[in-house]
Order: structure tokens, then sequence, then C-alpha cells
């Protein structure tokens, strides 16, 4: 669930209390991942869902409870989901239940503005016995979907962050592309030299770029993002992948082709003095492991695939690299 606190800010407006339910922690096969939320009504209603089934009956039916009670504040349970719930997927699961109450209609605004925004963000905030949870905004940028500690102190992400992605080329390809990249976790800039390339419309995630030299682009782009080429011309693919790899600096530098094109662009890289571990570094042919039909569509999807699977795979080292041992008040 995306954007959580829009409909809280509704429910805390006309029915005074609602529930917030948060994956707080996932080990082994689990219906969805730590950060996945849904938010609960009174009367069973909700929004969202943390992977359905009998963890999510459950869930509800505790939510339900924990507003019949009407004390507010968040409270924790683990589940194994074989031998509690019956469940084949064999994990673990921690779960959250948070009842929020009137009195935080004016917090749950300000947050759903910012996921309005499409921004993401962290909050901190003190967990206290029978309290309301009282969140206020962390400047830290490392993403912690959530995170507990004994003495109470909780830390969340909310919103999902999204990666920078410059595609270069507005080819059949590339339109195909971003049409499919439009519900994605990629902010995507999209360069191209030729003014009439472009769609007059594109997705609210897209922005234009028009160029008579693509490859200085790059210089603007965030370190981190990935960068996906696809023009009318070789020698222009060539030119952005070698800057590209060059710099150093991106996640994941794909061009479109062949086998025999990456040989050719291999012996051209090494020719720039690119060392072999940084032409290694290219993907070529993007979406090899996609569909093998030719259509713009059918490599769109395989190239959404390979991007999703890269994006969540530098996400997990993120993560590890910045120490997220979470530490939940149910303990390990």
């Amino acid at each position: 669930m995306r954007k959580v606190w829009a409909p809280i800010a509704k429910l805390l407006e006309s029915d005074g209390a609602c529930a917030l339910i948060t994956v707080a922690r996932a080990d082994g096969s689990t219906p969805r991942e730590a950060g996945a939320r849904m938010v609960v009504r009174a009367d069973g209603g909700y929004f969202g869902t943390i992977g359905g089934g009998m963890l999510e009956f459950q869930a509800i039916s505790w939510a339900r409870e924990a507003l019949a009670e009407g004390t507010p504040g968040l409270t924790m349970r683990r589940f194994s989901l074989g031998p509690d719930l019956g469940q084949c997927c064999g994990g673990r699961v921690n779960l959250a239940v948070e009842v929020l109450v009137r009195e935080q209609t004016e917090e749950a605004r300000g947050f759903a503005a910012l996921e309005a925004s499409g921004q993401s963000f962290q909050t901190l905030a003190t967990v206290a016995s029978g309290a309301p949870v009282r969140r206020r905004l962390d400047d830290d940028s490392t993403v912690i979907p959530f995170a507990l500690s004994e003495d109470g102190l909780l830390n969340e992400a909310f919103g999902k962050p999204k990666r920078v992605l410059a595609l270069f080329g507005a080819g059949h390809v590339g339109r195909a592309l971003v049409l499919s990249l439009a519900q994605q976790p990629f902010d995507v800039t999209w360069v191209d030299s030729r003014a009439d390339a472009f769609p007059l419309a594109v997705p609210g995630n897209v922005t234009k770029t028009l160029t008579e030299d693509p490859v200085p682009v790059l210089k603007d782009i965030p370190t981190g993002a990935f960068v996906l080429v696809m023009t009318h011309s070789h020698a222009l693919d060539e030119e952005i992948a070698a800057t590209a790899l060059g710099a150093q600096r991106f996640a994941y530098v794909g061009v479109i082709g062949s086998k025999t094109k990456r040989a050719r662009f291999e012996k051209r890289l090494a020719s720039r003095g690119l060392s072999k571990p940084l032409i290694s570094n290219l993907v070529c042919p993007i979406g090899a492991d996609g569909p093998k039909s030719k259509l713009p569509a059918a490599i769109a999807a395989g190239v959404i695939v390979e991007l999703l699977i890269r994006h969540e795979q530098n996400q997990v080292s993120a993560c590890a690299a910045g120490g997220l041992a979470q530490t939940l008040a149910l303990g390990q």
C-alpha cells in the first residue's frame, strides 16, 4: 500500500479512529515483505493488503478488537504461518497493530500531503503503552521499513523511494518501455535528440529532455541511478555507455542489442581504455531472460523485470551496508 495516510486522515475525520497494520518483520517464506501495510475500519472494511489468507483475516480481527477497546497506541504480535495459522508459506511474521485516534488527524493530514507529493520519508517516534504514537520526520536517508527497539524507539519508512532511470532513446522500444514504467518505482529522464520522437503526453514519472548532444546529460544524473541506452545510433549508444561505465557511479548500465553487439562493444570499449571489470558491468543485451518476441511491448516487459530485480537487489545491498539489523520489541 503506497499511500496509507490519506485513508487514515479521512477515517480519523469521519469515524474518529482506525487501525494501521504493518508487517514489522518477515522471515522465511511470507505473503508480504516488511513495511507492507493496510488500514482497517471498525466495521472490518479495509484499504491495502498484507498478503491475504488467514494471516490477513486474523490481523483484521485483531485490529477490530483493538478498535473496540478504544485504547490508542501500538502493540506487536508474532505469527508462525504454519503452526499458528495453517498456511503453507512456512515463514514467520511480526505484525504491528496501531490504533490511531482523532487527535492525530492533523499529523495524518501532514503525512498524507507528503505521500500525495510523491515523496518517501522516514519517521521517528517513541512508543508508550496506551498512548498515541507521535511521529516526527527523520532526516536520515537510510530506508528502514519498520524497526522498534526494546526501549520503544520506532523508526519507519513511508512511501516507496524511486530510483532515477536515465533512458536514452525515444524509438518504438523506448515508447513501450516508458508506458510500462508508469506504475513502477522509477523517475524517468527520457533523452533524445529528435523533437518528433517524443509523444505529446507521457506518464507523470517521466521528464522529457530534448538535446542535440545527449551524452552530457549523464553529468546531471545522480549517483546510483540506472542508465538504459537504446538510441537510433550504435555510435551514440557506444558513447553513452562508455561515459556511463567510466563514471563508475551508476548502479546499472544497459544497452539494447544482441550478443554480437555486445562483443563489438567490448572490443571498442577496451580500445577506449576501459578495464575488463568496468566493461563486465555492461548489461547487453538487456532483458535477455525475458520473452523472445521482438515486439516492442514484449521487449519492454522483459526489461522491466530485469530493472525491478536489479532495483530490489540494490535496495537489499544498501540496507545490508547500512547495518539495518532490526531489534524488535518481541525479540529476534
